[in-house]
């Protein structure tokens, strides 16, 4: 099993955060997280996309700037692929994830299992422990951190090329019947800035103040 953050390297506050997940790993479960390269918004993106066979018709939407959140998708879906080309579980967290409980390394789980604790908007608390269907919301309550199979992670490239979405939507049941939660929820999005979301998509957000930044890329 590896498990990555997701990191936009040289920038400041991306790499501080994906520092304070990667201790919050090692300090509570001592579960080992390296960096992961995100892919930004840059010249190159239209290339990844035609590259990867990407439908991304559906990913225009008012809680996001387009072009990140295009390229976080693509972050995510790296991911995806190094999973099935690794052959091997992946633990995919965002670089705002903080571990707040024991991140377990082996737990028996279907495909996809979300770790998350809900990050915005209204959600339903599970109604019993451990690995549970996803029942939080019908799709994953933000995508700050989950556990993928290479088959399931193969699943979720196949479908990507057929119709992408913001990554957290595109998570969902009627999608992916098979996707579970943990509850109770051992990582939480301590977010105080967003790379990707639109003011909109920033004032859903549970962590939202006054002082919340939307930082270019």
């Amino acid at each position: 099993m590896e498990n990555y953050v997701i990191t936009i390297f040289g920038n400041e506050k991306s790499e501080a955060a994906a520092e304070r997940c990667i201790a919050s790993g090692l300090s509570i479960g001592g579960i080992s997280i390296k960096k992961w390269r995100a892919t930004v918004p840059n010249a190159y993106l239209p290339e990844m996309i035609e590259k990867e066979r990407i439908n991304t018709t559906r990913m225009n939407e008012i809680y996001s700037r387009t072009p990140n959140c295009i390229a976080a998708f693509l972050s995510h879906y790296s991911l995806w692929k190094r999973s099935v080309e690794e052959d091997t579980e992946v633990t995919i967290f965002e670089h705002d994830a903080v571990c707040v409980n024991n991140v377990p390394s082996e737990i028996r789980f279907k495909g996809v299992l979300s770790f998350g604790a809900p990050s915005y908007g209204k959600f339903n608390t599970p109604s019993s422990f451990g690995v549970v269907p996803l029942q939080s919301k019908v799709y994953f309550p933000g995508a700050h951190a989950y556990r993928v199979k290479p088959e399931a992670a193969q699943m979720l490239i196949d479908q990507a090329r057929m119709e992408a979405r913001p990554t957290d939507v595109f998570l969902n049941i009627n999608t992916f019947p098979f996707l579970e939660e943990h509850y109770p929820w051992p990582v939480e999005a301590r977010d105080t800035f967003t790379t990707i979301q639109s003011e909109a998509g920033c004032r859903a957000k549970h962590n939202f103040n006054e002082k919340y930044e939307i930082v270019n890329v």
